[in-house]
């Protein structure tokens, strides 16, 4: 069950209107970084888990959360356009073929589909892509899943802070990059916590599988797939061919790469396919 409260978590000021940073703040809404994705990501994995129930707890919290930033977010768009409603409408009645003027290099959208309003799609009006969403079960994989959202969402805001000189933009943004700061920190904090205090000691994902059961001879071996015979064979000052593997368990090595199966042959095209007769007489033959 989830409850509402009208106010905002933070306070949401535009002291300028720009619908062309109305247009840019929609990936921050629907893009691939945005909070449309987090929020659906964290809820799922919440609904869908299994095991030690403060998990779940804490993921429906920041997933709970991640919704008043798509709120916040979506009243800082609207505010945005604002501004821009009378020449907006003007333009559209009028007689101008240049549809980029329309919200002034903005997303014409914006009024034409959301009547002055934010929309669930990103900054160039492609809507939302549910098959972002990681839930995967794997309370650790989801986890790494969860801190690779944040640091590039925190990413793209502080791109948009950059993009602004509007003060109340910028303080907006200022709590958003913050609340993306601790979400990356609790994300690897769970990590730890599997780990006993070491989150390395996860790896690898998952950790019910069997390592017997994996090709021991490729299992921490970097291949080499450079054919410049000017680069070294054996890797300089890259941790990840020598050394001990981070979960401590092996050690890397460097492999060049080589062919070690034989070259694929595929039987002839299945008559129902309709393929062409002489691909059919063709087929397996070398050339």
């Amino acid at each position: 069950m989830f409850y509402h409260d009208k106010k905002l978590q933070y306070n949401v000021r535009v002291d300028k209107p720009n619908p062309q940073f109305a247009r840019a703040l929609q990936q921050a809404i629907g893009g691939i970084e945005g909070e449309i994705r987090v929020c659906l990501q964290y809820l799922f994995q919440a609904w869908n888990s299994r095991g030690p129930v403060r998990y779940r707890d804490m993921l429906l919290d920041t997933g709970t959360e991640e919704i008043a930033h798509i709120e916040m977010l979506a009243t800082a768009v609207s505010l945005n356009l604002e501004g821009a409603s009378s020449s907006v409408i003007d333009t559209i009645v009028g007689n101008d073929p240049i549809m980029e003027k329309i919200v002034g290099g903005g997303d014409p959208r914006h009024f034409l589909s959301g009547g002055l309003g934010a929309l669930a799609s990103d900054a160039n009006g492609v809507p939302f892509n549910g098959s972002w969403v990681v839930s995967s079960g794997n309370i650790a994989a989801d986890m790494y899943a969860n801190v690779m959202a944040e640091a590039t969402g925190r990413t793209l805001a502080t791109r948009l802070y950059e993009l602004t000189d509007d003060a109340g933009m910028k303080d907006m943004l200022s709590f958003l990059i913050a609340r993306d700061t601790m979400h990356q920190q609790q994300w690897l904090a769970v990590l730890e916590e599997l780990g006993n205090g070491d989150a390395r000691n996860v790896l690898p994902i998952p950790n019910s599988f069997p390592q017997n059961l994996e090709n021991q001879e490729f299992n921490y071996a970097f291949v080499n797939t450079n054919i410049d015979p000017a680069e070294p064979t054996v890797g300089v000052n890259r941790r990840w061919t020598h050394g001990p593997s981070l979960d401590g368990r092996s050690e890397f090595r460097e492999v060049k790469a080589q062919p070690m199966g034989g070259e694929p042959m595929l039987g002839p095209p299945t008559p129902a396919g309709h393929a062409q007769t002489e691909q059919m007489e063709g087929a397996g033959q070398k050339s």
